[in-house]
This record gives C-alpha cells, structure tokens and sequence, in this order.
C-alpha cells in the first residue's frame, strides 16, 4: 500500500523562492506581487473554516519572509514559484 501523498510532487515547499499574489481580502496595501522565500509550511494546522463556525481569521499555509524583511502568511492559491 502506498501514500499517495507522499509521492505528490509540490513546486512549493519550504526553502523555495516564491512570489506572493495581494488577494482582495489583504490588509496590505501591496498591489504588485512580493518575492520571498518560504520559512513554514502550517500544512497540518490548516482548519476548513466551516469547522471553527466563523469566517474570519482563517489558518493560512505557508510563512513567506520577504526580501523586504516582512513576515507575510498565505494561503495555498496565492503563492507561484519565482
């Protein structure tokens, strides 16, 4: 038996460049997209949303320190690889 997810290839991981997408929701006033490198990947502390009974402050996936020296969050659709 084998995991499936296990053998799932992720451009994105932890240690990989990556360009931020801004998202209509971001308290941010960036309008361009931001490159960093990715320090965390929250993978496991993900919650659907529908589960904590609310919609605000989601979990979001990946921890991205910016070039500029910021620590942003994102969730899976808004990063791309650089």
């Amino acid at each position: 038996m084998s995991d499936s997810g296990a053998q799932r290839s992720d451009p994105i991981a932890v240690g990989s460049r990556v360009k931020v997408i801004p998202t209509s929701g971001s308290r941010s006033d960036d309008t361009e997209p931001q490159v960093g490198v990715v320090v965390e990947d929250y993978a496991k502390s993900v919650i659907d949303n529908s589960d904590l009974g609310r919609d605000w402050a989601p979990v979001l996936r990946w921890a991205i320190a910016l070039d500029d020296g910021r620590l942003v969050f994102a969730a899976d659709g808004g990063l791309e690889p650089a």
